[in-house]
């Protein structure tokens, strides 16, 4: 136990400096993510020992992991799987799977028959979307043309590595491997439809969850973190990974609020980035063994680029393909195609079953976690310098110096000034993109304003109609009250109106008066001064 609470405190020790750390650097080219799997692999067991893999700081791992995939599939679109860009991330993911079993298929080591070689094929078409998000966020990605790509083709990069894993990496036959997917998936499907319904219909139960969700009882919350845990569980006990059910979780979050709920998700990314997904990530830098990474250069640089070839390249020539996505320039392209190269999450998943099996090596698996470790630092660092360094136009730029080599400090200077201008006109652009979604969605409640309005007129005009049905029942006596009482009223309404009337005259006549009171004593005085 109080080993479990020292790996806890080094953990939390970590996760409120790396931010620190990551803020202090200029431009903040390294993802705050990067420095917690450096902090883990340093204090991890392999080198000072303070992080300790126990089975407590495993199930705290694997919430964040959970919670990870949660927020990756809540934030997740339909229409980034149902667009032309979306259809054709699809196809450019089976392309990249293809790759991958082929590069297996020829190295000397695996096979593609074996868990080992098809974890690593499965490894190399991933995209780490659920690590992307808060990267595209804090580059002002989100919204742009840039980021939608990156959206279409990465949500393809994580949904299907883990929709592969069920079903390759299973010990069990295909068959039943595929039935107990599609009970799996039929469970989600009725987990999702009941609660919409009964949101639909106004269920009392809804009612209840919606009005204590900002009270002690934070039933929002509850309810959201028992969807997690409950599909995670059922993941767990089909004998299928957990990231599916954790996936899972974050669809039907989003088809149960299509609209989106500002509150939950901000309560949901507290509990996630402030406290379980930073320990999912230091854990995993513990698991890396420094040491057997520097013994096997040539496999982790081999990794990086084969992850560049398999996955960078299709999602590129996609992209230049693309009836929707040819005039993009070309650095824009490329950006899209670097970020979606970024992968950890899958790889420490995939590993992990791969070890477990006994059929990776600890060394091998700690090499190719640094690996996906790497992408997360270079595949956005590269991805960002294509996105706004091409912008100052640079092959232009060399141009202009080699024909006025004396001027390339005023060169240098103009191509820089046009990069931050585009940048800037970007930040508008996406500023503005902001406001017009703001004021959709304010249009939207405005709209739902009126159909309640509406429908309180309805009812308003119903009780009319009732209460008039009501007084044509009423007897006669009953009746002749009503007219008495109602005479009464106007009378008292006439004489309080009369009243009125006669206060108003008496103010008018005594400014009256008042003001031919002072005319005589001016005409007064002034028929004294003639007489002077």
């Amino acid at each position: 136990m109080p080993v479990d609470f020292v790996s806890l405190a080094a953990i939390a020790l970590v996760a409120a400096v790396c931010p620190l750390i990551a803020q202090a650097i200029p431009g903040k080219p390294i993802p705050e993510t990067v420095f917690l799997l450096l902090a883990g692999a340093l204090l991890g067991p392999h080198l000072l020992g303070v992080v300790h893999l126990t089975e407590s700081v495993g199930l705290l791992s694997d919430l964040g992991l959970a919670f990870l995939f949660l927020l990756a599939g809540y934030d997740i679109s339909p229409k980034n799987l149902t667009s032309n860009q979306g259809k054709r991330g699809l196809v450019t993911w089976v392309v990249s799977l293809a790759l991958a079993f082929l590069a297996v298929r020829l190295s000397p080591d695996l096979s593609i028959s074996h868990i080992d070689g098809i974890a690593i094929a499965i490894a190399l078409t991933t995209t780490a979307l659920g690590t992307l998000m808060p990267i595209l966020k804090e580059r002002q990605l989100m919204g742009t043309r840039v980021g939608n790509s990156i959206l279409a083709y990465g949500t393809w990069g994580e949904l299907c590595p883990v929709l592969a894993m069920a079903l390759l990496l299973s010990t069990r036959a295909e068959w039943k491997t595929m039935l107990i997917l599609l009970a799996f998936v039929a469970v989600a499907v009725l987990v999702a439809v009941l609660p919409a319904k009964a949101k639909k219909a106004g269920h009392k139960v809804f009612s209840f969850i919606t009005a204590n969700a900002n009270t002690t009882s934070q039933t929002m919350m509850r309810v959201t973190v028992l969807l997690l845990v409950g599909l995670v569980t059922l993941s767990a006990v089909f004998n299928l990974d957990i990231v599916l059910g954790a996936f899972a979780a974050g669809f039907v979050l989003r088809y149960v609020i299509p609209a989106g709920n500002e509150v939950l998700e901000h309560k949901l990314e507290g509990v996630a980035y402030g406290f379980l997904i930073p320990i999912f990530f230091v854990a995993s830098g513990a698991k890396i063994d420094l040491t057997a990474v520097f013994a096997q250069p040539v496999l982790l640089i081999g990794f990086i680029v084969m992850l560049l070839l398999i996955r960078a390249v299709p999602v590129f020539a996609a992209l230049s393909t693309g009836r929707d996505t040819r005039d993009m320039s070309s650095h824009n392209r490329l950006a899209v195609a670097l970020y979606c190269t970024t992968a950890l999450p899958i790889i420490v998943a995939v590993t992990s079953v791969a070890v477990t099996s006994g059929a990776m090596s600890q060394e091998t698996a700690s090499v190719l976690v640094a690996a996906g470790a790497i992408t997360v630092f270079l595949m956005p660092l590269l991805g960002s310098i294509a996105y706004h360094v091409a912008d100052a136009q640079p092959i232009e730029a060399v141009r202009e110096i080699r024909q006025r080599p004396r001027d390339i400090r005023s060169i240098i200077r103009d191509h820089m000034t046009l990069e931050r201008m585009l940048a800037r006109e970007k930040a508008l652009t996406a500023s503005w993109q902001d406001r017009a979604a703001a004021l959709q969605e304010q249009s939207m409640r405005s709209r739902a304003l009126e159909e309640a309005r509406d429908a309180a007129q309805q009812e308003l005009a119903a009780r009319n109609e009732a209460s008039e049905d009501a007084a044509a029942s009423l007897s006669e006596q009953d009746l002749l009250a009503q007219r008495r009482e109602a005479r009464r009223k106007r009378l008292a309404a006439l004489a309080a109106r009369e009243q009125q009337r006669r206060l108003r005259e008496t103010a008018r006549l005594a400014t009256n008066a008042d003001g031919a009171k002072k005319g005589d004593a001016k005409h007064e005085d002034a028929r004294r001064d003639n007489e002077s």
